[in-house]
């Protein structure tokens, strides 16, 4: 499979199981908005994030973020039919499925479905969802693939 292919896998599946899994949160919006305990130290909450990442950034109109998530997705498109790497396809098939996933619930719902709640003692993590997920994987990805290219070039 070419790498371009598999990154354009890779995204589909990311947005196909993250709208699944907000569907899921979202049908079950009355049990969640309590939170509701499934292992010691994580939650299903449901929460709405109209920020980005943290919540920083909320309070800007959805149509902005969309617009700029946009942009970013055709520039990772664009990488991502340069790429030679499965692997780097995959990471920018990742960021691509993550974003497209966040940005229609900001087109949707004018917030981010937030569902996932980490924890240790009273300290919770921001809540986040599987797009986050994914997004984090990709950029990882792609960090991977960028360390791995500098030390090809090493002086030895």
């Amino acid at each position: 499979m070419r790498p371009a292919l598999f990154g354009l896998t890779c995204g589909g599946i990311a947005l196909a199981l993250d709208q699944l899994t907000k569907a899921a949160a979202m049908a079950h919006a009355v049990a969640l908005t309590a939170g509701l305990p499934i292992l010691p130290s994580f939650n299903l909450v449901l929460v709405r994030n109209d920020g980005v990442s943290f919540g920083l950034l909320g309070g800007l109109p959805p149509w902005l973020l969309v617009t700029l998530a946009l942009a970013i997705c055709v520039w990772l498109l664009a990488t991502m039919l340069r790429a030679t790497d499965r692997i780097e396809a995959a990471g920018c098939g990742l960021i691509i499925g993550g974003a497209l996933g966040n940005m229609i619930d900001r087109m949707r719902h004018g917030a981010v479905t937030d569902f996932l709640d980490f924890y240790a003692g009273a300290w919770h993590w921001p809540a986040f969802n599987l797009a986050d997920t994914f997004i984090f994987c990709g950029v990882a990805a792609l960090l991977l693939v960028s360390g791995k290219g500098r030390r090809r070039r090493a002086p030895e």
